[in-house]
Order: structure tokens, then C-alpha cells, then sequence
């Protein structure tokens, strides 16, 4: 068990408990699973792009990236069939409350003129949606040997019920969020 997940489960479901007025621990809301998602349409103009991309995502996260083939053809975005247009890396457990502990302590703080995340990013359901525009800002990647910027979108699906125990459960994780006005 890594140390982040010990945290989760030793103080924050405790206070998340107390903050939802819940007498069962075990209907505190949890990370299910953290899907780090980077589209690869740029590899027609530039062959090495899949295999850069592969290497900073497994860097990033610490685990393999799957490749994504297209279902069926679409003509306005010259994709064929089982065409390959993304890589997708899927995070459980240790590793998801570790890569979650990262980006809301080293790497958001990292962004240039961050002011918070927007409340909507969320879904109805409680999950959020992060796109970020470089890989940089991650402390794996070095702005030296960093050939190519490319973006990614991470998505956390939680056990919440709605937007507000979604918001409680990664503010609790430490994430920060936009004030309200």
C-alpha cells in the first residue's frame, strides 16, 4: 500500500465521513480509478510522435500505456478502421493515489497562472475531467530533452453520488479549487 493511499484511508475518509454526515465509512466516496488519455492524430505528420508520447506517459504515470484503435471510419477526420488514435493508461490503487497526490501537490502548483480548477469539469456523476495542454509540467519530464508538446486529459471516476461529494472528495485529496465569488 503506498503512502498516499495509507493517508486516504487512515485521515480522509474519517473526515470526509464527518463532513457528509455519514455513519458508514463505507459509503464515504473513493477513486475508482484515474484514466490518463492522450490523442495521437499528429502521427501522420510526424512518425516518432507514438513513440514519444509512449515514453513521457509511462514516465508519467509509471505503467504502459494501452494504444486506441478507431471503431469504424470517419471520412471528415481521414480516420480508417482500426486506425491507431490515442494512448490511454488506466491507474488503480497505489499507483492512482500516488499520481493523484502528485499532480494536486507538485504538479498544478507548477502551472503557470493557475487560479484553480473549475467546478465544471465535473459530470453530473461526480467525475472529473482535467485537460492539460503540456506534459512538461510534470517533474518526470525534462523541458530539455522534451522534442515534441503534446497535451492529455485525466479523468478521476469516483464512487460520489453528484457534483458536491465529487468537489468534497478532491478537495480532500488535496486539489485546488476555484473560490466562489
Amino acid at each position: 500500500m503506498s503512502k498516499a493511499q495509507e493517508i486516504f484511508k487512515s485521515k480522509i475518509i474519517s473526515d470526509l465521513a464527518a463532513k457528509l454526515e455519514l455513519k458508514n465509512k463505507m459509503a464515504v466516496p473513493k477513486l475508482e480509478k484515474i484514466v490518463i488519455n492522450v490523442g495521437i492524430g499528429k502521427m501522420r505528420e510526424n512518425p516518432k510522435f507514438k513513440d514519444f508520447v509512449l515514453e513521457s506517459l509511462k514516465s508519467i504515470a509509471g505503467q504502459k500505456a494501452k494504444v486506441t484503435k478507431a471503431k469504424k471510419a470517419i471520412a471528415g477526420f481521414k480516420i480508417r478502421q482500426n486506425d491507431e488514435i490515442g494512448l490511454v493508461v488506466t491507474l488503480r490503487h497505489g499507483r492512482m493515489y500516488d499520481f493523484a497526490y502528485k499532480l494536486a501537490n507538485i504538479v498544478l502548483p507548477r502551472m503557470r497562472d493557475f487560479r484553480g480548477l473549475d467546478e465544471k469539469d465535473f459530470d453530473q456523476a461526480g467525475n472529473f475531467t482535467l485537460a492539460l495542454k503540456e506534459q512538461v509540467i510534470f517533474p518526470e519530464i525534462s523541458h530539455e530533452k522534451a522534442e515534441i508538446i503534446h497535451g492529455m486529459s485525466i479523468t478521476f471516476v469516483t464512487t460520489a453520488k453528484d457534483l458536491k461529494e465529487g468537489r468534497m472528495l478532491l478537495e480532500a485529496l488535496g486539489f485546488p479549487f476555484k473560490k466562489e465569488v
